[in-house]
């Protein structure tokens, strides 16, 4: 293996391992201290969530993800939306389930990217309060201000944070596994503990409260959703090697660290992580998981970017504000408005949930929920796409749909306890794009039935022509056989046509990730008054006015940016009496579709050569 392969392998460890790598801070802790029910903890809950933990690490992390989903690529892509597109690739009837499967998926996803920030950073910082019984006031001041300068600093692009990432973050795994190896050296009888009896007995032997633990062990696994959403980045061989060779063995030796330490000394239990090491590394230690805690939030600021282009592309929400933070790096992007909704989203959960005991009870819910989801959407590839015999199939996603069932209803019992609020930002989400989505539908539908077809207006033209002036004009349309909007108040309030006349189309293959360059533009000469262009982008590729152009120039249609007249369509939309949706509907779509990012800045076209055709449509 070269040089490259072990670059890849330090990355994956900074990147895709950052979530489930902070959650030794509080996992063990809130599952340990919910099976003793208040009371020193004994070998029964200690070995009992010591198993759990285990065995949820092998089934989910590392035969779900490392094993099988790892393999259902889609042309080197991972992720929900990327699994959906694989499975809509052969879906007929099944196309709706799968679209609504990706929506909720994405949309818990977000839940999630509010929630690791905020208990990631706040159990990091409550290590000061072992420190000092007087920092404890300013745990949550404290975590305000890192969070802050987080979300303030996405702007700058990660291209050099992230070259600080991997070696950090492998530091920090070489710190777990090492203040958990000191003390399973001492008692080596804590490894009894791998034994799947002890979980299983806990969890029958205990009934109710069994669930209410297994919903707290479900603490352990959360990040391992990123192990697929970042398939893309670093490939399925390193992130693989990573998480069988360091990650996995550097997790379990700190949990079961913890795990001798609270059965020799319960008053351990109030922080086990922080009591692993000796006092004088406590501050050194405080230190090093906020930056790894950092890192966590930073895998997941960035896949909710990334996440957000994808769903522009699909059509599920409508254009945001797209910065590309790296000229060498395509994926390294920003977006503005989701930067800032999530930061205020961050806030309100420090605020209001306070420390990350609390935050516990509210965290499982959307990851549980992606993972069945992503189980769910992974059936149908694997039958449909893969396929496999269908026993096979259930043979093999069953038993793991029924382990995350498990862990969805164990962490739903706590709806009332916190669990309510990523539920709510999930429902909030997916209201928002089932309703941009049907919205645009009928949106489409209105205006085509308005529009003129292209070759009918060249045979007006060509009977009857207007007046010539010099220079090129491109029309930008969703449908190049339609005559665009703009042209047509072009020719009727100024009767005169450009001596070339370009119509653009950008269209979004929901098939692929991205689009192999020379296969980009397509140019269809059929008539002289009018050449059209499609543009094929990727759903994780963002479009590119100034880039098409020079495709174009690469088939000898050479348009030159600087002498050429832009002409776009704006629609002002206002509600109809006899609207095919619920009014109050109808206005969010209509305030959705005011907020979309202007067409001139999200294309990149230069502002001084656009021209906008407003009109008014009634939906």
């Amino acid at each position: 293996m070269d040089k490259r392969f072990w670059l890849l392998v330090v990355g994956a460890i900074g990147v895709v391992y950052g979530d489930i790598g902070t959650s030794p801070l509080y996992a063990f802790r809130e599952a340990v201290r919910a099976a003793s029910e208040g009371r020193p903890a004994n070998i029964e809950a200690v070995f009992g969530v010591l198993s759990l933990i285990f065995w949820a690490l092998v089934l989910i992390v590392t035969l779900k993800y490392v094993i099988v989903l790892l393999r259902a690529d889609n042309k080197g892509e991972g992720g929900t939306f990327a699994l959906m597109a694989l499975g809509l690739t052969v879906a007929k009837r099944s196309s709706p389930l799968l679209l609504g499967l990706g929506v909720a998926g994405a949309s818990f996803f977000y839940g999630d990217a509010v929630l690791t920030p905020a208990i990631s950073v706040l159990s990091a910082v409550e290590g000061l309060a072992l420190v000092s019984p007087m920092f404890e006031r300013w745990i949550v001041p404290l975590a305000l201000v890192i969070i802050v300068a987080l979300f303030a600093v996405q702007s700058r692009g990660t291209a050099r944070v992230a070259q600080f990432f991997g070696p950090l973050t492998v530091v920090w795994f070489f710190v777990l596994g090492g203040g958990g190896l000191w003390h399973v050296l001492h008692n080596p009888s804590v490894l009894a503990a791998l034994n799947p009896w002890y979980g299983l007995s806990f969890l029958v032997s205990h009934g109710l409260l069994g669930l209410t633990v297994f919903g707290f062990v479900f603490l352990a696994v959360t990040g391992a959703e990123a192990l697929y959403a970042d398939l893309g980045h670093f490939g399925r061989k390193p992130i693989q090697v990573a998480w069988v060779g360091f990650v996995f063995p550097a997790l379990m030796l700190n949990y079961m660290g913890q795990g001798v330490l609270v059965l020799e000394d319960a008053s351990t239990m109030e922080n086990p992580f922080y009591r692993l090491y000796p006092e004088w590394a406590l501050v050194p230690m405080v230190i090093l998981a906020t930056a790894a805690t950092v890192v966590a939030s930073q895998a997941v600021i960035t896949g909710a970017f990334s996440l957000a282009r994808q769903a522009i592309q699909l059509g599920l929400l409508p254009r945001f504000a797209v910065r590309h933070t790296s000229e060498e790096m395509a994926g390294q992007i920003y977006l503005p408005r989701v930067n800032w909704l999530l930061l205020i989203g961050v806030v309100f959960t420090v605020v209001t949930f306070k420390s990350s005991s609390n935050l516990a009870s509210a965290y499982g819910v959307s990851v549980t929920a992606t993972l069945v989801i992503n189980s769910l959407v992974a059936f149908f590839v694997l039958w449909k796409y893969w396929r496999w015999p269908l026993w096979k199939v259930v043979a093999l996603m069953a038993p793991l749909l029924v382990v995350e069932l498990t862990f969805f209803a164990a962490n739903a019992m706590k709806f009332f306890e916190g669990a309510w609020f990523p539920v709510a930002v999930a429902a909030v989400l997916s209201l928002i794009m089932f309703t941009w989505m049907r919205g645009y539908r009928i949106l489409s539908r209105i205006t085509r039935r308005d529009e003129t077809e292209l070759d009918w207006l060249v045979r007006r033209l060509e009977a009857k022509p207007p007046a010539r002036v010099p220079g090129t004009a491109v029309f930008l349309s969703a449908d190049v056989n339609a005559a665009p909007t703009a042209l047509m108040h072009n020719l009727k309030h100024n009767r005169v046509l450009h001596e070339r006349n370009v119509v653009l189309s950008i269209s979004t293959d929901t098939s692929k990730p991205r689009v192999p360059r020379h296969e980009r533009v397509h140019i269809d000469r059929s008539n002289e008054t009018f050449t059209r262009v499609v543009a094929t982008y990727g759903f994780m590729e963002s479009p590119n006015i100034p880039k098409i152009l020079e495709g174009c120039r690469r088939k000898d249609l050479n348009i030159d940016i600087g002498a050429t007249s832009f002409f776009l369509s704006r629609r002002s939309l206002r509600p109809s009496s006899k609207s095919e949706m619920p009014r109050w509907q109808t206005r969010l779509f209509i305030w959705l579709a005011r907020t979309s990012e202007d067409a001139t800045t999200y294309f990149r076209i230069p502002t001084d050569r656009v021209v906008e055709v407003g009109t008014q449509v009634a939906i």
